[in-house]
């Protein structure tokens, strides 16, 4: 059910590690010599009980020195252990501070391996960060940006539909109050109405007291196959809110289209890296157009956003490395403690928790006339580096 996040991310190591052998790998002080980066993937298929299991047989049998991974929140998890058992650097892949941070304190003592750069839902970056203060720095200041966009021109009731799992659980529990906080109503949510089991696959009950109760606006968080089975039903049963947002389900080309015929029209998403990003930069010569031009040519399709973030996950692991001056994991990880630097996704910079904040803005799915049908261009944005690339469509068209 991860998948989308795995072919975009893939491709965003693969295009590091060219980059990087382009130039003869890293200088490592120790050896006095540039090596060469082995990429070693191995696929989870998605299951957690696999992950942990893999990255221990990559450390083990096929000597990994560094970690990273390209699923949701959960599959690093089980990763994060097994790195932090072997004193393995582990560069977490998508997963949200607030959710992250409550895994990683659970340890005792915390997880000191692991390191984000991910995104934050609604907790602010610390005081002194370059980002303290600045709107476009979590999914909440897009969210609720968007909301207030075209919030006057509905009724601001709002239907939640989560799956019960650490993602969903946690965004659901944090969006409500903080949708409520600016005048929305979100139907029955102290009742967690909405929040449901993984393997949820009728949502007729849901589905007739959102439509009963008018709810105008549905927001989601839930993986791209559950959320395809939720919307074909809605659409059969005539629920048409104005406007639908599926963080997690609407971030890839795959992964919509794959719901069927015009689903995918006015489905909105959180925008993380996107290829008109400014002022940014990658290893050698790379751009962020011209890497989104090397995705097209391999696989005819539009933008990916997690290639540019996963990318940009290799970029700081190598400059840790670097500036380490040796492959000795405990160095690297004192480096990465270290990092400032720009990125093909912006800058990054860790805070006390092991986390560095990526920039965040809107998009929406909207239908091309292009070979590949279905575009994701940003909608709504706090940065002027990530500017809107079109209209939001606003209500959704069922015709």
């Amino acid at each position: 059910m991860y998948a989308g996040f795995g072919e975009g991310a893939v491709f965003g190591m693969e295009a590091a590690v060219e980059d990087i052998n382009k130039q003869g790998g890293i200088y490592i002080e120790e050896y006095g010599r540039k090596i060469p980066v082995k990429l070693v993937v191995a696929d989870n298929e998605s299951d957690l009980s696999k992950a942990g299991t893999l990255a221990e047989d990559l450390i083990l049998r096929d000597k990994v020195k560094f970690l990273m991974t390209t699923g949701a929140l959960e599959v690093n998890f089980p990763i994060a252990r097994v790195a932090e058992r072997y004193k393995v650097p582990f560069m977490i892949g998508p997963g949200p501070y607030e959710s992250w941070q409550a895994m990683r304190m659970e340890a005792d003592p915390p997880w000191k391996y692991t390191w984000g750069v991910s995104f934050a839902i609604a907790t602010p970056s610390p005081e002194g960060d370059f980002r303290h203060d600045t709107p476009g720095y979590s999914m909440f200041d897009a969210w609720l940006g968007a909301l207030q966009f075209f919030g006057d021109e509905t009724n601001k009731k709002i239907a939640l539909l989560a799956s019960d799992d650490q993602d969903g659980r946690g965004w659901y529990l944090a969006f409500a109050p903080t949708a409520e906080s600016i005048g929305m109503e979100t139907y029955h949510s102290d009742e967690q109405f909405g929040l449901v089991p993984m393997d949820t696959t009728d949502f007729s009950a849901l589905i007739g007291k959102w439509k009963a109760d008018n709810c105008e606006l549905l927001w989601s968080n839930c993986p791209a196959p559950f959320f395809g089975t939720f919307w074909r039903q809605a659409r059969t049963l005539g629920y048409q809110p104005k406007q639908v947002f599926a963080t997690r389900a609407g971030l890839f080309y795959t992964d919509v289209t794959a719901w069927g015929g015009d689903l995918p029209q006015g489905i909105c998403n959180e925008m993380f890296w996107n290829p008109s990003i400014e002022g940014t930069h990658g290893i050698g010569d790379t751009t962020a157009v011209s890497l989104h031009e090397r995705w097209f040519e391999a696989t005819g399709q539009p933008m990916h956003q997690i290639m540019g973030w996963i990318y940009a996950d290799a970029q700081v692991l190598f400059d840790a490395i670097e500036r380490a001056g040796s492959l000795d994991g405990e160095k690297v990880n004192a480096a990465l403690a270290q990092t400032d630097m720009m990125t093909i996704y912006h800058r990054v910079v860790f805070d006390k928790d092991q986390y560095s904040r990526i920039p965040v803005t809107f998009g929406q799915w909207q239908k091309t006339d292009k070979p590949w049908v279905w575009d994701n261009p940003i909608v709504y944005s706090d940065h002027d580096f990530m500017p809107t690339t079109a209209e939001m469509i606003f209500p959704i068209p069922y015709d």
